[in-house]
């Protein structure tokens, strides 16, 4: 086998390995899926009909606070890395990861549909961009907010010697009023306790049937166009 050959085989493997995981991205996988589904109007959704819906996600009940930012949401999810090893074998390992999620409405045209989503065991897939980052190191050092965030998760900012950590962190969340992209199979549901500003006994949800799992993203690539809102 010649020289030129081989290169071009390598090459050959190296980008068919590049699109699988691009491929198999959980993000991808999310966009991909909602792709094929056509928008629906909450107000003529039909039981027990895998559905994708546009609209505002609001709080049902007292939001989730962002743990740096500090802004009001349904969803929330952190990670926080420190960068391991030397400057020719360096790699970041994740200290902490965590997410909340709660009960929100999907609010399009005055109609609202209700998301019951479940970390145990989890009834969903979401892609959340990344809105929200800060890091620190040997001559960066954490703002006092995020000095307090990683006091919060008993996360050391300072090593042996008194010199600041290599730390990076992320923050991903559903803001509430945001426009997000949601999918999931329709149900109405009664409800057992009343719902503020919510004055009906029922409600139409969406939820997971076997292994279809409700779908959340707030990724711009999966919204309407602006005009056609």
């Amino acid at each position: 086998m010649t020289t030129p050959l081989i290169i071009t085989l390598v090459i050959c493997a190296i980008a068919l390995i590049a699109f699988l995981i691009y491929y198999f991205l959980p993000k991808t996988i999310i966009l991909r899926r909602l792709k094929k589904l056509p928008f629906s109007k909450i107000g003529s959704l039909q039981n027990h009909k895998y559905s994708k819906i546009e609209g505002k996600a609001l709080n049902v009940k007292e939001p989730l606070i962002a743990p740096l930012s500090k802004r009001k949401c349904v969803y929330y999810k952190i990670i926080i890395e420190q960068e391991k090893g030397d400057s020719e074998n360096s790699h970041w390992k994740i200290l902490l990861k965590q997410e909340e999620i709660q009960d929100f409405f999907i609010e399009q045209s005055g109609e609202r549909i209700v998301i019951f989503p479940t970390k145990v065991p989890k009834n969903y897939y979401d892609f959340i961009v990344t809105d929200k980052k800060t890091n620190s190191g040997s001559f960066n050092d954490p703002t006092p907010e995020f000095k307090a965030l990683l006091s919060k998760y008993n996360v050391e900012s300072e090593g042996f010697f008194g010199f600041n950590k290599q730390l990076r962190y992320y923050e991903s969340i559903i803001e509430v009023g945001e426009h997000i992209t949601v999918a999931g199979f329709v149900k109405w549901v009664a409800l057992e306790n009343p719902i503020a500003d919510y004055n009906y006994s029922r409600v139409a949800s969406l939820v997971s049937k076997n292994k279809t799992k409700i779908l959340i993203t707030d990724s711009p690539k999966a919204l309407k166009p602006k005009r056609q809102r």
